[in-house]
């Protein structure tokens, strides 16, 4: 029997296209893990006859990154791949949450360049790629069982909100609130979202069980009248799903508890001490029992002994859930996002799984440790040991021995091994070695290499259930070795003159950089290597255009000869909204084979984000 090529079926406001399989090596429409929806019972959450509670975390850049701080880059925004997606949600599902809260969809700003990515151009207008994103991110949660609250648009303009969705129509923010014609505006995403048939299930969205809970924003600053017209329109279009009114809110309003069409309330808290926090949460439990399930929607920036008895109280009131701000996952390119918290007091960061010695100032692996075991206590568990690691994917090595890999979910470290050719023996080059100590840099370079000779790479991920299999094999021809400087101390430094000192804070105006030199005009630090330094290249952060070091070579460490700089200047979008560093990259080659010294003389205030030479070079 001869096959269509495409069956059609149309439902109530969706069409599902489903691609014949038989015959033509296409993957068949992928099934949802799920069983059912979340359903609301009075003031709990219910799936199929059970309670559902649930502990977890933010992971706002699911599926818009907003943290792509590579040094070379002029755009942080970007779309997220499918091993990015699967590490995000993988990393959940080995903490047991069950649920994740995304931030909201991107609306094109007046003043962005031409390839900025958003989902919403214009009134009515979609970006296809974008959602396409989204319904990947929707199959991933599928597949890892992984159930997702969606807000539609952010109060705030960090990546486009409300005011920008105003500014399409030439009208100001709070018109958002009482213009029909805004408000039409707002409709339409809402219908084109919840009418969207995902490219890679074939669901519509409105029959996603993937999907916990649309929310009619973030943090919005609606009137209630304003709710009570949105979740009108998204319960019209969507009887499956739970609707959540993303007012913000410390303590719940008593219109979010009376609109017919709110299921599901939520309030954030960033309350600087937990006892106000907890008082809070107790008093917005009070309102809600008996009426509404009730969860934090965000909370975060306390201790972890402060988090703990947030955590403790939201078990012991019997709320549905809480979710921490934030989770952010690895990096296609190695490594992970980063996003430094100003509102946190400049002490924390997004939180990785399954926590890092990179995280220590704000007790990452103990808090990580507290949230699995809690993750799985509120659905009345004990947590169950971990997996060992998947095996890594090994990216790339370049001759002067740097690396960078993709990592596994779960993985706490790695192993490097080296060879004299592919098949083995193996020796461990690298031990113990984070893929979360450097910001989007190289993970690892093997300075024990011969230049000249080549050598096969391969990785091991590591935990305490045991090792992966090794990561497929990379293999490079050295040309010189690399002296690489994260500037985490002065270890590496020959001598250090004038007024220094190493900087931690305000990581996000040095793109995320966490580990600085700061100096003052006239001060420099001198780097020494016995078998010749070819090049020196200085990564840093200044607040002019005018030139920030000086790169002088010697031959004995003591008379220096000043050498011309080569200086790229990438400059990054948002520099004016997050407050960025100018970045500059100085390079300069030595005069001869013999110059064993270099010196980095600051002329101007800047700060060194790393320093890399190249030494005992062969042609």
């Amino acid at each position: 029997m001869k096959l269509p090529k495409t069956i059609r079926i149309w439902g109530t406001g969706c069409s599902l296209l489903i691609s014949a399989v038989a015959g033509m090596g296409q993957q068949p429409i992928q099934a949802s893990s799920f069983n059912h929806y979340i359903q609301r019972d009075g003031d709990m959450l219910r799936e199929g006859d059970r309670q559902f509670r649930f502990l977890s975390f933010n992971i706002p850049n699911l599926f818009y990154v907003e943290d792509d701080l590579r040094f070379e880059q002029t755009l942080p925004f970007r779309w997220p791949d499918a091993f990015e997606i699967d590490d995000a949600l993988g990393s959940i599902a080995q903490v047991g949450g069950r649920v994740v809260r995304t931030y909201t969809l991107a609306v094109r700003k007046a003043d962005d360049p031409p390839a900025i990515p958003r989902f919403i151009l214009g009134p009515g207008q979609f970006n296809e790629e974008a959602f396409r994103v989204l319904d990947q991110v929707l199959a991933a949660a599928n597949r890892h069982g992984i159930r997702l609250i969606i807000p539609f648009i952010d109060q705030w303009s960090w990546w486009g909100g409300m005011a920008e969705l105003a500014a399409f129509r030439g009208k100001k923010l709070d018109d958002c609130w009482n213009d029909p014609q805004l408000i039409a505006d707002y409709q339409k995403i809402i219908q084109h979202v919840l009418n969207r048939t995902n490219t890679v299930t074939g669901q519509c969205y409105r029959d996603d069980m993937a999907i916990l809970a649309w929310e009619t924003g973030n943090e919005l600053r609606a009137p209630p009248a304003w709710t009570r017209q949105i979740t009108a329109y998204i319960r019209s279009l969507d009887s499956h799903h739970l609707v959540v009114d993303g007012t913000q809110r410390e303590v719940l309003l008593e219109s979010s508890l009376e609109d017919p069409n709110v299921d599901f309330v939520q309030t954030h808290h960033y309350e600087k001490d937990p006892r106000d926090m907890i008082e809070h949460v107790r008093q917005s439990q009070k309102m809600a029992r008996g009426r509404k399930p009730y969860h934090l929607g965000e909370f975060g920036f306390l201790t972890t002994e402060g988090l703990r008895a947030v955590i403790d109280t939201v078990l012991e009131e019997r709320l549905s859930g809480a979710l921490l701000w934030s989770l952010r996952y690895r990096s296609r390119d190695g490594g992970f996002f980063w996003h430094h918290e100003p509102a946190g007091g400049d002490h924390f960061k997004a939180y990785h799984w399954p926590g890092f010695e990179s995280g220590e100032k704000y007790d990452e692996r103990r808090l990580m440790g507290l949230v699995r075991e809690k993750a799985f206590a509120i659905q009345n568990l004990v947590a169950p040991p971990l997996p060992a690691p998947a095996s890594p994917r090994l990216l790339h090595v370049d001759n002067g021995g740097q690396m960078s890999w993709q990592g596994a979910v779960g993985a706490s470290e790695y192993e490097v091994h080296r060879a004299e050719n592919p098949e083995g023996p193996w020796n461990v080059v690298g031990a113990r070695v984070s893929d979360a100590q450097a910001q989007y840099r190289p993970l690892f370079v093997d300075d024990t290499i011969h230049p000249g000779k080549s050598y096969a790479y391969r990785i091991v991920a590591r935990n305490a259930a045991g090792s992966s299999l090794p990561s497929n094999v990379v293999v490079a021809r050295m040309t010189h070795r690399t002296l690489v400087d994260e500037l985490v101390n002065d270890s590496r430094i020959f001598v250090k003159q004038g007024k220094l000192r190493f900087s931690e804070n305000e990581a996000r105006k040095f793109r995320e950089d966490c580990h600085r030199l700061a100096g003052e005009p006239g001060s420099s630090v001198h780097y020494h290597a016995s078998d010749g330094i070819s090049m020196a290249r200085v990564f840093l952060f200044g607040q002019s255009d005018s030139p920030a070091v000086r790169l002088s070579y010697s031959r004995d460490g003591r008379q220096f000869d000043a050498r011309e700089s080569e200086v790229e200047r990438p400059a990054i979008y948002g520099e004016a909204t997050y407050g960025f560093w100018k970045a500059a990259l100085v390079s300069a080659r030595a005069p001869g084979p013999d110059y064993r010294h270099v010196k980095i003389e600051f002329l101007t205030e800047a700060q060194i984000s790393r320093v890399e030479l190249h030494h005992g070079r062969v042609d």
